[in-house]
């Protein structure tokens, strides 16, 4: 800590002297940048801000006057305080000192009994000169820390932590709209650093000192470092509650905000193409809130309101399922995921709904929305997914996606739960002909649901595999073709005729060629069901291979 006029008062050498304070007693706490031994009258051109003053008071005698021009001068070029040594030896200049001190802004000091005043300035001088070197250390070892953070190419959340470990306090990170990206709780709980956090946040900017080192917001002070480059800055770092007496803290603590800001510059130039630093939060606590040991119930809502998540009755699992389409390499699907999070913020923002939304596994983006009330699950979903559809048709890379609702959970550890579900039936809902549903549930893909948990079951391949043998030892793609056709017109030839599928001829001669090959009548009922069933095991294994 920076030294002050009452650690000064506190040494050895001083307590010697009997030191009494005459005024400013509780300005003792100003730091003390060096001390000054003069006698002379007028000593502004000498100071510059933060001395004190070590004098015997010839200066200005026995004259109250004289003494309460001396100390105002001192108050004018920002002395820290005075120390006057008067001896019992000198009432008549002890009382022009107290009378002229009762009206000083500044600490004054009698010492009753002669010290060496060059005793004093020796230890002072080095103690203060140790603090400098202190900060230097201090400096260079945060500079160090973060430098090696950027060529690491760290996390964003593990830059937050060790910013964090090193004030011994904790640290957030929010974005441009006060959202909570990373945080580092340190010795305060979860659930109380970022309780309401955006009003909070918004009252501190709202104080009109955002520029400023301290931000006054309510009976706390925040310290806060903006983090971007000039006027592309997308965020801040934020330590609440640090209190505003404590200066030299606060000039620490600034100085490792700075540095973690720099480092997180740097850390967003180089993740620029990767995914944006809000959904990589959401996706964190998406991932814990599906974990076993995930946070309870009331952190989690804390955590996901602090990340734009409204407190809602009820919270509903959805999963968005991609089509793979011509582009399956990674890279083409990572781009697909992030332009369909970007589109589906856009339009939860233009319903005026919240969610926590990320691509939690390749093709799936899972979302847990907001519900407002239980009765309008089916407007919100109809309304979001109605507009999405639109908006990724008419994207310059159209989007081809399905979407799979699990059951609404008034908890939002349970509802994260209920995200397996919804995935399975977006996925099994992929291989089904849409029309105009825009969203599917468990009872909407039925058997499709059943075999689509069965196809990788090596009974349930070898089944499909018997049952279409006779076709697929062949290569003949258009029988399997014909097949389905047939089986999605439940067998009816006249309806699969009507179609356009072909003249009515041909088509009953290759339906015929088809029968042979199977060696089953397409008449049974019970063999249609089972070519169905083949049928639908080998699409759904088909799209579990492309995904």
């Amino acid at each position: 800590m920076m030294l002050t006029v009452a650690a000064v008062l506190d040494l050895d050498v001083m307590r010697a002297g009997e030191p009494e304070v005459l005024a400013g007693r509780e300005l003792l706490e100003r730091p003390v940048r060096w001390v000054h031994v003069a006698e002379l009258r007028n000593l502004a051109d000498l100071l510059e801000g933060g001395e004190l003053v070590l004098t015997t008071g010839l200066a200005f005698g026995d004259s109250a006057a004289a003494a309460a021009d001396y100390l105002a001068g001192l108050e004018a070029a920002g002395a820290a305080g005075v120390i006057v040594e008067l001896t019992r030896d000198r009432p008549a200049d002890a009382a022009a000192l107290t009378t002229a001190a009762a009206g000083a802004r500044l600490p004054v000091i009698r010492l009753h009994r002669r010290i060496r005043f060059v005793e004093v300035t020796e230890v002072v001088h080095r103690r203060i000169v140790a603090r400098q070197f202190e900060q230097v250390a201090r400096a260079r070892e945060v500079h160090e820390v973060f430098t090696m953070l950027s060529l690491q190419s760290a996390g964003v959340q593990e830059i937050v932590d060790r910013a964090a470990q090193l004030l011994d306090s904790p640290v957030v990170l929010e974005d441009s709209s006060h959202l909570v990206v990373a945080f580092a709780p340190g010795p305060v709980p979860s659930k109380d650093l970022l309780r309401d956090w955006q009003r909070r946040s918004r009252a501190v900017h709202r104080s009109g000192l955002a520029e400023e080192n301290f931000s006054a917001a309510a009976d706390a002070a925040w310290l806060q470092a903006p983090v971007g480059l000039g006027s592309q800055r997308w965020g801040r770092l934020v330590i609440p509650g640090l209190p505003v007496a404590s200066e030299a803290a606060a000039a620490e603590a600034s100085m490792v905000l700075e540095r973690a800001g720099q480092a997180l510059s740097i850390n967003r130039l180089a993740e620029r193409d990767q995914a944006g630093l809000s959904q990589q939060a959401q996706a964190g606590l998406i991932h814990e809130l599906r974990s076993p040991r995930g946070p309870d119930e009331a952190e989690a809502r804390t955590r996901a309101e602090a990340l734009g998540l409204k407190p809602s009755p009820a919270y509903l699992p959805l999963v968005l399922h991609l089509e793979a389409g011509a582009g399956q390499d990674p890279m083409s699907m990572q781009r697909k995921e992030r332009a369909l999070l970007e589109m589906l913020d856009s339009v939860l923002s233009s319903t005026r709904n919240t969610a926590l939304a990320a691509a939690v596994q390749t093709g799936q983006v899972a979302v847990l929305l907001a519900l407002p009330a239980r009765l309008l699950e089916d407007s919100v979903l109809e309304r979001i997914c109605g507009v999405l559809a639109e908006r990724s048709a008419e994207a310059a890379e159209p989007l081809t996606w399905t979407a799979g609702a699990g059951r609404a959970r008034s908890a939002l550890s349970d509802a994260a739960a209920g995200l397996d579900e919804a995935a399975h039936v977006a996925q099994t809902a992929g291989t089904l002909s849409a029309g105009t549903r825009r969203y599917f549930r468990s009872a909407d893909v039925r058997l499709r649901g059943l075999l689509a948990l069965l196809r990788e079951d090596p009974r349930a391949v070898t089944f499909a595999d018997t049952e279409l043998r006779g076709i697929l030892e062949e290569g003949a793609g258009e029988d399997l073709a014909l097949l389905q056709k047939f089986l999605e017109c439940g067998g009816n030839k006249t309806e699969l005729a009507r179609r356009g599928y072909l003249s009515r001829p041909t088509l009953y001669a290759r339906l015929e060629r088809l029968e042979a090959r199977l060696g089953v009548s397409l008449e049974d009922p019970e063999s249609r069901t089972s070519l169905h069933v083949a049928v639908l095991l080998r699409q759904l294994r088909s799209l579990s291979a492309a995904g």
